[in-house]
Order: structure tokens, then C-alpha cells, then sequence
């Protein structure tokens, strides 16, 4: 390969034999197109395109994906120049090894937009390879907009363009029932795809669409609710960037990094199972009848516990997850919380504690992974509603259980609180710590900066009695406000170590 050129399919013969690659075969970028993918986002293709890659390369899957960019943001030349072709850098821990992998996946044949090339969208309803449908719009793409016609070029909404596609393999195969496809959202929406099914649906109906179609649409088409769950940063830090260029001599405009964890729960039946023969490459493909299990493990253990954790670590000053599990302090917290006051909080008839111990002591080496650089900041953006959706359910459900004050969740919320004191310029909404200001990205923001002047007292009273956010009265939970006051108070005096301790003892 020529220094520093551009990846592409004529230069993959000279990565075949580079040691640490996973290259495809010119079998594997030739097979026929089976999936319609709705994104083009690093999530997708760090999961679901990293997943038919590995069965293209095992002969498991045998099809490639064509991707839809949907939004007016970006643009699709980098995919045109490198015919779909991307570097999937896996750098992780596992079992306290580290895991460095470079993939080049193969698994997207053309990437279309919307906007401008919604025909030739279309004329894959036609192919009777397709099989599936894979979207991440993220949670604002699935929702009804009534007046969304779907003979529009395109249609508005996700699921306008969805329908739209159905609707034109419909007519292309006659209502051919066998032709019916299988439909995986992986937006974090529960029940996503419930939630999809019935919004096209209803959008088919005020379209005004003949009811063989819509008996077709309910009967020959399958939408199946999933969950993901990796860390998919992007790009490479600069200077892991510039030593992967200067060491492989190549530049590629589309390559992401990710952990090594990977998990793509898909509720399917057995005979919808078939469909997707994917899921026989790599364990991180789970298909069941109920994935409510996987979906509990990941929202309360690691979800959860990123949400009850950050606005503490970065009072503490840790900027990244990596640099707060660097120390004792942090990393006792985390594992206080989880094992000792989330884990017992979701055991139930069908998930063990052994279950969620053994999560949660993956959730931990991932957090400890030192390849990727995952900020606080970052997981702070909707603060209040994480905390409202993820943790307020495992504070009843512990209160529920023990009668008793959680004593790493109490100091979760005061953290939750102080990090969302703020004050109102322009629209912008600013918070402080350590000297230092921070830009705090939170829908419900407005209503802590209307109390910016309420003492600390004050302030924690007023956020937890707040029935109209949380649904409930906290201060109602016996010695649940004494607590969080406390903490609070600690906090805001700089006593971060003290108040940590007396939480995991």
C-alpha cells in the first residue's frame, strides 16, 4: 500500500497479511444485500454491522447492509470513497487482559441518503434478498407524526420512511406473505419494537393505506424489540490516531474504536430466530422470547450506576471513568452500590443475584478499561431524567426491601443535586466545582437555576419533595432526606473522601 493512502477496496490486499487484522475475502464484499439499516452512527456500526461481519467472514450470513443516512447533518462521500469499507479498532480488558483487535468490516455494500437518493431506497424494497431492518434514529426517531405522508420523497419521519418501504415491497411482491421482513430497532427505548409496530401502524391508517396491506403489514412482517449495550467512542485519541497511520501506513475517514464487551439482545421467536443466522458468529447476539432480563441488567447495573456515579466523580475531579476507577475511593463506591444496593434490588423470579454479580463484575472491567476515554461530562447530559427513569425505581424497590436508607444512592442524589445547582445566561445553564465552570446539558436545568438562591438545605428539600418530577414525595422515605442533606453538606464543604467512606461502611 502507498504511504498514507486512503483505505479502500483495491488496497485490501496489502492488509491481508498484517499481522493483528481481520481482512474480508472478495467473497465477503460480493454477497447480495439483506439488510436495510436506517444510521449511519458508530453504535450501529460498532454492533449490529460488527456482528454480520464476522458471520459474512464464517459463512454463517452470507449478506450485506445498505445503510441510510435519514438526517440533513453529514455527509455519505467518506463511505462512497471507501466503498463502505471502515476500521474497527476492539481495545479492552477481559479478565484483566487486555484485548486489541483491528477489524476491516466489510459488512456495508452502499450507503444511500435519504434527502437525495430516496428511488434507489425504494428499489431495495424489490430485492428479494432483503430480509431485515435494522434502525438507531435515536429515541426522537420513533415517534408519530400524524400528518407524515408516506408518498412523500421521503416521508419525514423514521417511521414514515419504514412504512413507505414496506409499503413498496408490498406492491413490488404482490403481498406475497414470505416476503414480509424481520424489523430490529435498537433505539434505547423499552419494548422499542412494540413501540415502532404500533406507530407505523397507526401512521398506515391515517395514510389511508387499503387493509390488505395493513392485513400484511401486521401478519407478514416481524418487529422484534432489542437491546445493545458497547461503548462505541469513535475515532481513536490523536495520538493513538497518528501511531495507528504511521504503523499501517493508511488513513480511513470512517474508523471507530470500541471496547471488547458487546451484547445485542434481540426478542425473537425460535422460528423468527432462523432469519437472523447472524447470531451464530459471537456469543454478544442473544436472541430470546424475553430479553427483559438483559435489558434489567444493563440499565440498573451499568446504566444505573454510570448515573448515581457521575456528578459525584466529577465533584471529586475525575474527568474520565478510567481516572476515577484509578482510585480506591471511587472504585469502592461503584462496587458498594452495585453489589450491595442495585444487585439485591433487581433479583427476581428469573434473574439470580449470582446473575447480577457476575454483570456487574464485567460492568466493572469495563469501566476499567484503559483504551477508551469515557467523560463524566458526557454521561451527565439529561442527568435528571437518567436519574428519574434508571435509579428512582431501585431506591423504592430498596426501600421497598429494607425499609432502609441506601446509603450509596443518598449520596448519589446529593451529588445529583449539587452538580445540577446552577445559574441561567442566555439559555445556557452553568454549574461549578473545583474552581472550575461546566456547562450542564439537562432539560429540567431551568427549574434548579429559578432556585439558585435556596441554601443547601433548602435546595435538597425542594428537589426531592418535588412529586411532579419524581412521582413520588422522597422526603417520605424514612431518614432518605436527613441523608441526602447530610451528604450534601459534605460535599459542598469539599469533604468528597469523608462522605464517600461513611457511604460504604
Amino acid at each position: 500500500m502507498n504511504s498514507m493512502e486512503k483505505l479502500s477496496i483495491k488496497t485490501l490486499n496489502n492488509l491481508k497479511h498484517t499481522e493483528g487484522f481481520s481482512v474480508p475475502s472478495t467473497e465477503t464484499i460480493n454477497l447480495p444485500e439483506k439488510v436495510l439499516q436506517f444510521g449511519t452512527g458508530v453504535l450501529l456500526r460498532g454492533l449490529p454491522d460488527y456482528f454480520i461481519d464476522a458471520a459474512n467472514k464464517q459463512g454463517k450470513f452470507n449478506g450485506r447492509v445498505v445503510v441510510v443516512k435519514s438526517t440533513a447533518s453529514g455527509d455519505l462521500e467518506a463511505f462512497k470513497q471507501q466503498g463502505g469499507l471502515y476500521t474497527h479498532c476492539i481495545r479492552g480488558l477481559e479478565n484483566n487482559n487486555k484485548i486489541e483487535k483491528n477489524i476491516i468490516n466489510a459488512s456495508i455494500s452502499r450507503a444511500l441518503s435519504a434527502a437525495d437518493e430516496w428511488e434507489d431506497i425504494l428499489a431495495c424494497a424489490a430485492d428479494p434478498n432483503m430480509q431485515i431492518v435494522v434502525s438507531n434514529t435515536t429515541e426522537v426517531g420513533i415517534q408519530l407524526v400524524k400528518d407524515d405522508k408516506i408518498d412523500a420523497a421521503p416521508p419525514a419521519s423514521f417511521p414514515g420512511k419504514l412504512l413507505a418501504f414496506l409499503h413498496a415491497r408490498y406492491k413490488a411482491f404482490n403481498g406475497n406473505p414470505a416476503k414480509g421482513l424481520v424489523i430490529i430497532p435498537t433505539e434505547l427505548i423499552v419494548n422499542n419494537g412494540e413501540k415502532l409496530a404500533s406507530i407505523v401502524m397507526e401512521l398506515a391508517k391515517l395514510n389511508g393505506v387499503d387493509q390488505a396491506f395493513l392485513d400484511w403489514l401486521s401478519a407478514a412482517n416481524h418487529f422484534c424489540s432489542s437491546l445493545v449495550d458497547r461503548i462505541v467512542p469513535g475515532k481513536l485519541a490523536p495520538a493513538e490516531s497518528a501511531a495507528f497511520i504511521e504503523r499501517y501506513q493508511y488513513t480511513d475517514d470512517l474508523l471507530i474504536t470500541s471496547e471488547s464487551y458487546s451484547l445485542w439482545a434481540i426478542e425473537a421467536s425460535p422460528e423468527i430466530a432462523k432469519t437472523l443466522s447472524f447470531a451464530g458468529a459471537d456469543k454478544g447476539v442473544v436472541i430470546a422470547e424475553d430479553i427483559t432480563k438483559f435489558r434489567e441488567l444493563k440499565l440498573r447495573l451499568l446504566n444505573g450506576s454510570h448515573t448515581f456515579t457521575c456528578g459525584l466523580a466529577h465533584l471529586a475531579g475525575y474527568e474520565t471513568v478510567k481516572q476515577a476507577m484509578d482510585s480506591r475511593e471511587i472504585e469502592g463506591f461503584i462496587s458498594e452500590l452495585m453489589f450491595r444496593e442495585i444487585a439485591p434490588s433487581i433479583v427476581g423470579h428469573d434473574l439470580s443475584y449470582e446473575e447480577a454479580k457476575e454483570f456487574g463484575e464485567k460492568v466493572l472491567d469495563r469501566f476499567r478499561n484503559p483504551f477508551i476515554e469515557h467523560r463524566w461530562l458526557s454521561i451527565t447530559v439529561q442527568y435528571s431524567s437518567k436519574m428519574r427513569m434508571r435509579n428512582l425505581p431501585l431506591l423504592l424497590k430498596h426501600y421497598e426491601r429494607t425499609g432502609a436508607v441506601p446509603k450509596a444512592m443518598a449520596l448519589g442524589f446529593a451529588a445529583y443535586i449539587l452538580f445540577m445547582r446552577c445559574s441561567e445566561k442566555n439559555g445556557v445553564f452553568t454549574g461549578n466545582a473545583n474552581g472550575k465552570s461546566y456547562t450542564i446539558q439537562d432539560d429540567h436545568a431551568g427549574w434548579f437555576a429559578e432556585r439558585e438562591q435556596l441554601d443547601g438545605k433548602e435546595l435538597v428539600k425542594a428537589v426531592l419533595s418535588n412529586a411532579a418530577y419524581w412521582g413520588h414525595d422522597l422526603t417520605q422515605l424514612p431518614g432518605f432526606l436527613n441523608a441526602v442533606t447530610d451528604k450534601f453538606e459534605k460535599l459542598v464543604n469539599g469533604e468528597v473522601s469523608k462522605a464517600i467512606q461513611e457511604s460504604c461502611s
